[in-house]
């Protein structure tokens, strides 16, 4: 049995930092593990020219302690007036490494997303030409369509459109949550991969709702019936270089999310990895971890592999994590599997 497992340093190509002393609380937790991150740009308001990503970094940066190593890689919020030549010099400059699509409404801090994509055609066709990623929030917004429906119907009345319309759009769909969203990843030939995040892969639409509503469960997109999740956990750990980890860890106040109107997002930077290991353990796939978790984002990406590592190791006892982290904002309650772990990053 393997109790100690030694990987590339990982990335994550999904992550919500915030800002002000809600970023100084958490950016240590993600910078502990992992090398990069694809920073998510729904501030408020949100970042959506190159300049406001370039102080973004800074900001990003400032805060990250004395000793830690971590690269924020930065993305800009794509909207209906979004210039393509300021998209264009950005990426040139490696000041963005991507841009990032929300359906209005979609998701926390998402009111100026994209409502009409006939209105982004000339600055998809500019990121299509210079090779610029599109990281995308799939899922549809209509008030008819049922949440669980949501990234089904996303994908093909919207994605599939959108890729056919441009072949040669690099796409991400972030944080897939549905067979669905596996299986069209897994038709495509280029131009198309997918994040997966921890949580996904751990809990079902069941940990929300049965035995009383859990708010630090509640995400978006939302979790879905176990057919999914399993689905999920084969991609995930297939070794398939289409589909990496993306963690959509997501900082929420407790109060903020124990509400009548609690928000969406799971926080799992503090124990991402460790969650992982028990994953990647329990299908019989350890070898497959340091694929998804490593290497498969650079590639899509284009970027080089990290030169440190990290050290995973197996514990006779389960390891405890924090129930929550300090922030000057207030307390934030770190993602709870529901299960004994026994891993831990050395």
């Amino acid at each position: 049995m393997t109790d100690t497992l030694t990987i590339r340093r990982p990335d994550d190509w999904h992550l919500h930092l915030r800002d002000g002393e809600m970023l100084k609380g958490v950016l240590p937790e993600t910078a502990r593990d992992f090398a990069r991150a694809i920073i998510m740009p729904n501030l408020v308001p949100p970042i959506v020219t190159a300049a406001e990503a370039a102080a973004y970094r800074d900001r990003i940066l400032a805060a990250l302690p004395e000793g830690m190593d971590f690269q924020p890689l930065m993305t800009l919020y794509l909207t209906e007036s979004t210039d393509p030549q300021d998209v264009a010099a950005a990426h040139a400059d490696g000041l963005i490494t991507a841009v990032k699509l929300y359906p209005a409404g979609a998701t926390t801090n998402s009111a100026s997303g994209v409502r009409d994509l006939d209105n982004i055609q000339k600055v998809l066709e500019k990121m299509a030409e210079i090779g610029c990623p599109l990281c995308i929030h799939g899922e549809v917004t209509t008030d008819t369509v049922d949440i669980f429906d949501r990234e089904a119907v996303f994908i093909e009345t919207v994605l599939d459109p959108l890729r056919r319309r441009l072949p040669e759009l690099r796409v991400v769909s972030e944080h897939i949550t549905t067979k669905n969203g596996v299986d069209y990843v897994k038709s495509a030939n280029r131009n198309l991969a997918a994040t997966i995040t921890t949580h996904h892969l751990m809990i079902n639409r069941n940990h929300i709702l049965v035995g009383g509503i859990k708010p630090h469960y509640y995400c978006l997109p939302v979790a879905k019936r176990e057919v999914h999740r399993l689905a999920l956990r084969v991609a995930a750990t297939s070794g398939d270089s289409r589909f990496f980890l993306g963690t959509d860890s997501a900082p929420h106040t407790d109060p903020n999310k124990e509400s009548a109107c609690g928000c969406a997002g799971v926080f799992s930077a503090t124990n991402t990895m460790a969650c992982l290991a028990h994953v990647f353990e329990q299908e019989g796939a350890l070898d497959q971890l340091e694929g998804f978790t490593s290497l498969h984002g650079p590639a899509y990406y284009g970027l080089p592999v990290n030169v440190g590592t990290l050290t995973l190791k197996k514990h006779t006892h389960p390891i405890k994590f924090p129930a929550r982290i300090e922030t000057g904002e207030g307390p934030v309650t770190v993602f709870d599997p529901g299960l004994d772990i026994y891993w831990s990053v050395e």
